[in-house]
């Protein structure tokens, strides 16, 4: 079964940078493309960033040109690098298929705050 692995959150200022990870194990096929979603308290969650094979991104409008999402195939990651983080990216954070094919990992919380 492919699990999936995320790491990297933290308690970060207003205007400050961190970087996610995401480790999936087990095999998925390579067409698939993969996923960031947060989750803030209360709400619904949504996608964030998503990438495909051929590395075709695609953002929430409120983080283009801040967060950049990447994927290492051959190591089975995909990365978050966040920057100019605002108090409204508050949130888990979770990796998963586009798709929303696999089952939900633990999350990486992300807390925005001076």
């Amino acid at each position: 079964q492919v699990q999936v692995v995320e790491s990297g959150g933290g308690l970060v200022q207003p205007g400050g940078s961190l970087r996610l990870s995401c480790l999936v194990s087990g095999h998925i096929p390579d067409i698939s493309a993969l996923a960031w979603f947060r989750q803030a308290p209360g709400k619904e969650r949504i996608r964030v960033a998503s990438i495909t094979i051929t590395n075709y991104t695609d953002y929430l409008p409120s983080v283009k040109g801040r967060f950049a999402i990447s994927r290492d195939s051959a190591q089975n990651r995909i990365y978050l690098q966040m920057n100019s983080l605002r108090p409204d990216d508050t949130a888990a954070y979770y990796c998963n298929t586009d798709m929303r094919d696999l089952s939900w990992g633990q999350g990486t919380q992300v807390t925005v705050s001076s």
